[in-house]
């Protein structure tokens, strides 16, 4: 059933000409902190503030010096902004101080940045590397993932780790992007439109609320 999922998804969403549904970013420091960015938001509030805030701060040096107000006045639409602003700045100075300003390609060294969890840590590894280490649970991914039956977990680790054991590592690095779209569009939280959902006859979800 994972590779039937995949196979469908990937026929419904094209991942190569879907730039403008997820972040916007030129480089691995970029994708770093727009995806610390992201927590509790939107890709597209993200893309809007990331325009100033890298267009003032384009490198880890010049984040790292950064007074955090200033930063709190651009990504305060962001949400959470005094945290991001304090996590953002801080990852740069380890970025400067240990890595010589750059990102590191290991899943076990971002995640001792702050702010860096093992979803960002995945992202990051994938979009900035071109490497797939893991697959990143985000709310989408965690939702389709109970709804279709692929795990029952609720921790967003474990979540990740049930899918490893599921889908090929081959296309570990498209999961995340196919279910986003497929949990925008379709499998929405509060309305998922299960009648013209491709993957209704695999659904848990689906099969309990047609039956009810």
């Amino acid at each position: 059933m994972p590779c039937t999922i995949y196979r469908l998804l990937s026929t419904e969403y094209d991942l190569t000409s879907s730039e403008d549904e997820f972040l916007h970013f030129e480089n691995p420091y970029q994708i770093l902190i727009a995806t610390i960015l992201s927590a509790q938001t939107t890709d597209r509030t993200v893309n809007l503030v990331t325009k100033d805030l890298f267009a003032r701060y384009p490198d880890p040096v010049s984040l790292s010096t950064a007074r955090q107000q200033d930063v709190e006045k651009i990504i305060h639409r962001t949400g959470f902004y005094r945290a991001k602003s304090r996590n953002i700045i801080a990852a740069a100075q380890v970025l400067v101080n240990l890595y010589g300003g750059e990102v590191p390609d290991e899943i076990n060294k971002l995640i001792e940045l702050p702010g860096v969890g093992r979803k960002t840590a995945n992202i990051v590894v994938h979009h900035a590397f071109d490497r797939a280490d893991g697959i990143a649970v985000d709310t989408h991914v965690g939702r389709l993932s109970g709804r279709l039956g692929l795990s029952d977990e609720s921790n967003p680790d474990r979540i990740e780790q049930d899918l490893l054991k599921l889908f090929p590592k081959k296309i570990w690095g498209d999961i995340n992007g196919l279910f986003i779209l497929h949990g925008r569009k379709v499998c929405r939280a509060r309305k998922p439109s299960c009648s013209c959902c491709v993957l209704s006859s695999l659904c848990r979800y689906a099969a309990l609320n047609t039956l009810q």
